[in-house]
């Protein structure tokens, strides 16, 4: 097919334009001009057919691959799995996000940025959910050293991270599991200045912050932007869960500013199960929202209760 080169840190929007165009990936592709034809050749040599989990054939890319090709192009390793995606060629490591995303779905989550405020309990569980979907970039901020009363619940934190940063063990936990993701993250509390900072170029921001205490700025922030925010929040096996578009209410509106007595998550604890199920329910609806579908929860809240097991949709 004729296409023209992709230059080695172009930006994706070409593709999701003919994407969003409702164009085929095949199409998408050569529109944009997403392939070279040395690119294009590498991808068929390199790839290989295999039946998809539910028995489709397919052609598919496995993670050696990747980063072998992204060195012979000098491409950043998601470049290298966008184009793939334009040709029909799979990565093997997100087949089994097929028929749960399509194809063209797939390469608009690596050509997306999310900004993660807080990687703690809910924010750990975040990116873990978002680098293993394979969203493109990621940027995200804590201040925050693991200490010992973190292990029961927070998914970066171990024994021999104790004292550590937060945010140096997101970063070694992301390139662990999908160096294709390009995750940076400051070791810093970030006052709404610096939200604003982070929150740039992102299509959502995450709320994973514990408490109340900074949450008004990050709506704000958000809202300023123009961006939705996905926000969640533990309580025992109490929880929370929202997108908040900008401008509309959102529960930091009901919750206030905190007070000055004890934050709820200290008086009723923070069992894992309760922070491992926001965390997924916030990185569905995250993922949502960068797929380009519509947000499932936009102005409304899920409320949760694990004692009960009762969930609950209410306006907000």
């Amino acid at each position: 097919m004729a296409v023209t080169p992709i230059a080695p840190d172009a930006p994706d929007a070409g593709v999701d334009a003919g994407f969003a165009a409702g164009l085929d990936v095949a199409q998408a592709a050569a529109q944009a001009g997403a392939l070279n034809a040395a690119l294009a050749a590498a991808l068929t040599t390199a790839s290989r057919e295999l039946p998809y989990p539910d028995g489709r054939p397919g052609r598919f890319l496995d993670a050696g691959a990747v980063t072998e090709l992204a060195q012979r192009f000098g491409l950043a390793p998601r470049r290298v799995e966008i184009a793939a995606l334009a040709a029909a060629i799979c990565p093997l490591r997100y087949a089994r996000n097929l028929r749960a995303f399509t194809l063209a779905e797939q390469a608009r989550l690596l050509g997306s940025k999310a900004a993660l405020i807080g990687l703690g309990g809910l924010g750990g569980g975040l990116l873990e959910n978002l680098v293993r979907a394979g969203v493109g970039v990621i940027h995200a901020a804590d201040g925050d050293v693991f200490e010992e009363t973190n292990l029961n619940r927070q998914l970066l934190s171990r024994l021999d991270a104790l004292g550590r940063p937060k945010a140096a063990l997101a970063a070694e936990r992301a390139a662990a599991v999908n160096p294709s993701v390009e995750f940076v993250a400051t070791a810093a509390f970030l006052d709404r200045a610096g939200m604003e900072t982070l929150l740039t170029d992102a299509q959502v921001a995450v709320d994973a912050l514990g408490g109340l205490k900074d949450r008004g700025a990050l709506v704000a922030a958000a809202a300023g932007l123009g961006l939705p925010l996905v926000t969640g929040a533990v309580a025992g096996y109490t929880a929370i869960v929202a997108t908040v578009l900008p401008g509309a209410p959102s529960p930091a509106d009901l919750f206030g500013g905190g007070g000055t007595g004890p934050a709820a998550e200290d008086v009723l604890g923070c069992p894992s199960p309760a922070v491992m199920a926001v965390a997924a329910l916030q990185a569905a609806e995250v993922i949502r929202l960068l797929a380009g579908r519509p947000p499932a929860l936009a102005g409304k809240a899920l409320l949760i209760d694990l004692e009960t097991m009762r969930f609950d949709t209410v306006a907000l």
